[in-house]
């Protein structure tokens, strides 16, 4: 059996400002539980800005299937609806599909946005883009140079303050 190591960030966060979310993602990731796998899922890079999750969802329909996204974090959870033991449907001599409840969380990167979801022979998949606003693009600062400009007003040339 292994030790669990824990990582203290506290002297990281004395030194950095504004980086709050991410400090909290990472302190959240490495407190995390290890998950049981299930169900097994790739994570696609499409193009520049576009994603693709597939999660293996075999015997569930999409009324047993919920996808939400709340503050930066998508989750994608399963539940089927218990049968009774009197209620008819198939008896089963060997259940190797299993069918049991889960929950999985992605945390998703600033301007990521889920466009879709759709359910296709057994695999869910989750469209994702991001789209970086105009504000948060890089722009180009224009440089002024220490000489004052000329400016021409009405056909005459004035001097800038």
């Amino acid at each position: 059996m292994s030790a669990m190591r824990s990582v203290d960030y506290t002297p990281f966060y004395r030194t950095i400002v504004g980086f709050d979310r991410l400090a909290n993602l990472i302190d959240s990731a490495s407190k995390q539980e290890p998950s049981n796998g299930y169900p097994p899922y790739n994570i696609e890079q499409l193009g520049e800005n576009d994603y693709r999750i597939e999660l293996a969802v075999a015997g569930f329909g999409e009324d047993d299937l919920t996808v939400e996204v709340q503050e930066n974090v998508l989750t994608v959870s399963g539940r089927k609806a218990e049968r009774s033991e009197d209620e008819d449907g198939p008896r089963y001599v060997h259940r190797g599909i299993a069918e049991r409840a889960f929950e999985r969380r992605f945390h998703l990167a600033d301007h990521v946005n889920v466009e879709g979801a759709e359910l296709k022979n057994g695999l869910l998949a989750i469209q994702l883009q991001r789209e970086i606003p105009e504000a948060a693009k890089p722009r180009r600062i224009a440089i002024s140079g220490s000489q004052p400009s000329a400016k021409v007003i009405e056909g005459r040339k004035s001097k800038a303050a």
